[in-house]
């Protein structure tokens, strides 16, 4: 298992001043953000597009995290990619050429995971164990930032976590929906190790002390 890194998603930040929210992750000492990318097809929502993160980008040297909320990503992997991306997240759920597309997001020059919601059992992506840098389970049901976390997917956290450790494999496995410093706690006994904290990040007043007490879960 990896150490604990918390993720900041900029979905919580001041979308107004966004560059500023970006900086203050960098200022409390974490190294990645969460980038969360909706068609308002796949998910009932929009948000940021190439040109948001490009924009990003020239100001942040942190490691970009986007996560791929699409019905048709492989459409759109060179265009992030070339904005500035470190790792690019594909949801198993929509019907498209996964292999391919996790394959041309490391020709890119980015790392890659799959992702998958609340009501994918962990059996989808096992055959792409091997072939990815990072595994999202979504704790809620994407769309909105704010909802609770669903304790069910504890058990789908623990199965894939088993398997990494049964293969030897190194991926990341990271969790988003509803985290804070309890949920991510009960997380990581899962196995988990990546967390995705949006409203509990930015909605704090002391960040630092939030980013040092996520250090020690």
């Amino acid at each position: 298992m990896h150490p604990p890194l918390l993720v900041p998603s900029i979905l919580a930040g001041d979308h107004a001043h966004l560059a500023a929210s970006a900086a203050v992750v960098g200022r409390v000492g974490l190294p990645w953000i969460h980038l969360d990318i909706m068609d308002g097809h796949f998910v009932p929502n929009l948000t940021f597009g190439p040109g948001t993160v490009a924009a990003l980008r020239k100001t942040s040297k942190l490691f970009f995290d986007v996560h791929l909320m699409l019905d048709e990503p492989q459409r759109y992997i060179e265009p992030f990619a070339t904005a500035g991306a470190s790792l690019i997240s594909i949801h198993i759920e929509p019907a498209y050429d996964h292999a391919g597309t996790l394959v041309r997001i490391r020709q890119l020059g980015c790392q890659n995971g799959i992702v998958l919601n609340p009501g994918t059992p962990a059996e989808a992506i096992e055959p792409w164990l091997g072939r990815v840098d990072l595994v999202l389970v979504m704790t809620v049901q994407p769309g909105f930032g704010g909802q609770s976390f669903r304790r069910d997917m504890l058990p789908k956290i623990a199965q894939i976590a088993d398997w990494r450790r049964a293969r030897g494999l190194d991926f990341r496995l990271e969790v988003d929906g509803g985290i804070d410093l309890a949920t991510a706690a009960e997380c990581r006994a899962a196995g988990a190790d990546t967390f995705v904290a949006g409203t509990s990040f930015f909605g704090t007043k002391t960040p630092a002390r939030f980013a040092a007490a996520f250090a020690k879960i």
